[in-house]
């Protein structure tokens, strides 16, 4: 545990940089963004329940290692300090891109499935060639994170949550198809869904 010290820095720079940008935009787009409908509402108690409850679990535990790494020793993982090292500098370098992606969205974010009243199609920036940026550049944030933490209840977790996400992308398309129509299946042919498609 000779780098322990770094690899906890790292983590809390890691999430306090992360949550920065996401709790600015999110508090920016709840007051102008317009009304949306709950979580439940949208998504169903089983699916809004257990993803933010896997969430949690994952945001906690990474809490928990920050603070005390004794608390999360049960499940640690003996990963190489080189890999660990490129966890955090995947995550680093994943930053800039979330600003990007979040400052693309404006004030559409949304924590659901759901749009908002005075919605509009976002296809600039990140979104040109990648309809969901910011599902990837989250999963590979998340990936980064759990490297750096070494855990694997952390993993788990994180894992569960990424997964329900990705049970919550068809919902998420076919709302924007109901509001957007042929504007955003045209938008879909030219675009991929998790990654950028070539041609």
């Amino acid at each position: 545990m000779n780098n322990e010290r770094e690899f906890r820095a790292a983590t809390a720079l890691l999430l306090i940089a992360a949550m920065s940008i996401s709790v600015y935009h999110r508090h920016k787009a709840e007051r102008i963004g317009g009304a949306r409908a709950p979580a439940w509402q949208e998504e169903g108690w089983p699916l809004a329940v257990a993803l933010r409850a896997s969430g949690f679990a994952m945001w906690l535990s990474v809490l928990a290692y920050v603070i005390n790494p004794r608390w999360m020793r049960w499940s640690r993982l003996n990963l190489p300090p080189s890999l660990r090292w490129a966890g955090a500098a995947t995550g680093f370098a994943s930053l800039p891109l979330f600003y990007r992606i979040f400052g693309s969205l404006g004030e559409n974010v949304t924590p659901t499935a759901g749009t908002r009243k005075d919605h509009k199609l976002v296809t600039t920036g990140p979104y040109r060639w990648v309809r969901h940026p910011l599902y990837s550049a989250g999963a590979a944030f998340a990936v980064a994170l759990n490297l750096l933490v070494a855990n694997w209840f952390t993993t788990a977790s994180g894992t569960t949550a990424l997964t329900l996400l990705l049970m919550r992308l068809p919902k998420e398309e076919e709302e924007l198809i109901v509001r957007f129509g042929d504007e955003y299946r045209e938008y879909a042919e030219r675009t991929g869904r998790l990654f950028p498609r070539f041609r």
